[in-house]
């Protein structure tokens, strides 16, 4: 339990004040920005889906009752531990064990189809996803200053841990990138402060118009991620 109980937020509301609060207190202990807008994010789907936070043992009954996978409802005790820690406020974590299953590998055809298909902003992001591998949030954080056009390189400032690193890109990928209109100011993919699963949402409605048009139902399996993943599977047969 919670030692000193703040005044009750209900069950189907979040304060905005809360929810600041919550969002600073993982930025003063270095959380990066995705890691933050995720456990926001099931912070206010649990209180949606009527988990009362001041009570540890509501929010454990509401995890166990979804259809979610272990490794969403770990995530949601990841974020729920957080804002525990926030409040002073320990718990007894439920364990949930993750099945580590093989990740869905496409065609090479079918990812070409897919990037063939999207917008040219879409097409440049998907397109240097599979040629980097690097994560889905380093890609939208670019700047243009990070992307050196003489060289036909472009340095990635690391997430979760990672390091910083350099990718040189095809030329494909380069004149893709030079056909961008620079709409965002110093950003590549995105205006400061725009999240990325809101290009996520703009990519689902893409992927679903292109599946449907060439009848292809395995193309609405990819995902950022699955670019990710592809590029390491394409490099281990290469080598």
């Amino acid at each position: 339990r919670i030692e000193e109980k703040p005044t009750r937020e209900g069950t189907t509301a979040l304060s905005q004040d809360k929810i600041v609060a919550f969002i600073w207190f993982m930025k003063k202990n270095g959380r990066a920005e995705s890691t933050i807008l995720g456990r926001v994010k099931l912070i206010k789907r649990l209180v949606k889906l009527g988990a009362d936070l001041y009570d540890p043992e509501s929010v454990k009954r509401v995890i166990a009752q979804q259809e979610w996978t272990a490794g969403r409802k770990d995530l949601a005790c990841d974020a729920y531990t957080t804002f525990l820690a926030m409040n002073s406020g320990t718990w007894e974590r439920p364990i949930y064990k993750i099945v580590d299953k093989e990740p869905f590998i496409p065609q090479p055809s079918e990812v070409k189809q897919l990037i063939a298909g999207c917008s040219p902003r879409m097409a440049c992001f998907l397109q240097l996803l599979q040629e980097t591998a690097m994560r889905p949030g380093e890609a939208w954080q670019l700047q243009w200053s990070d992307y050196d056009k003489p060289t036909r390189t472009i340095k990635v400032t690391p997430e979760k841990g990672s390091r910083s690193r350099t990718y040189k890109v095809s030329k494909e990928l380069a004149g893709m990138l030079d056909a961008l209109p620079s709409m965002y100011g110093d950003r590549i993919f995105s205006r400061p402060g725009m999240p990325l699963d809101h290009h996520r949402r703009n990519f689902t409605k893409q992927r679903k118009k292109i599946a449907h048009k060439l009848k292809n139902p395995r193309l609405l399996n990819i995902s950022f991620k699955t670019l990710r993943h592809f590029r390491g599977t394409m490099e281990a047969w290469r080598t």
